[in-house]
């Protein structure tokens, strides 16, 4: 397809919903928020800081397992990155994926970790839920917000098309 042509439409029928008709909605959380409503002893603390994000958490707390013949990405990130145009501050740990703060003992990186993981799914402020329908269109900046899928339609199946952008290395 040359630049000047168009890409087609998808059909409709090629989403699928649950059967119920609702279900497997997706919560996003502001954490450039998130980040602004601690504290200030909190944010200097966190300033600075590095924790591990590893891509087995989800399979292994997930799901109890992680296949054998597959690797999984760790990588080492600020806890708190600059959004490289904005320059604002945004709070970089998740339930999901962070394992733990490298400069804090095991038994400080969890609980500070577990603090932060509340602090984000208890302050209602931060979130917002989109309820998915057929043609829903949905845009958000990883860099500066979590989304969390609501698995409600089990054992059902819901599908739909997700693009990604790839961009830069967060950088504190």
């Amino acid at each position: 397809m040359s630049n000047t042509e168009a890409a087609p439409l998808l059909e409709p029928d090629i989403q699928e919903m649950p059967a119920l008709g609702f279900g497997g909605d997706t919560l996003f959380a502001n954490m450039h928020l998130a980040y602004e409503m601690l504290s200030a002893p909190m944010k200097a603390l966190l300033d600075g800081l590095t924790a591990v994000h590893d891509g087995s958490i989800p399979w292994v707390q997930g799901y109890g397992y992680a296949p054998n013949d597959q690797e999984f990405a760790k990588n080492e990130h600020p806890v708190v990155i600059r959004h490289p145009e904005t320059g604002r501050k945004t709070l970089y740990v998740n339930r999901g994926f962070t394992s733990h703060i490298k400069q804090l003992t095991r038994f400080e990186s969890t609980a500070l970790l577990e603090m932060l993981y509340r602090h984000i799914e208890m302050q209602q402020v931060l979130s917002c839920r989109v309820r998915w329908t057929p043609n829903t269109l949905v845009f958000w900046d990883n860099r500066c917000t979590q989304h969390h899928a609501v698995w409600d339609y089990f054992p059902l199946d819901r599908a739909g098309y997700r693009v990604s952008v790839v961009g830069e290395r967060p950088a504190a």
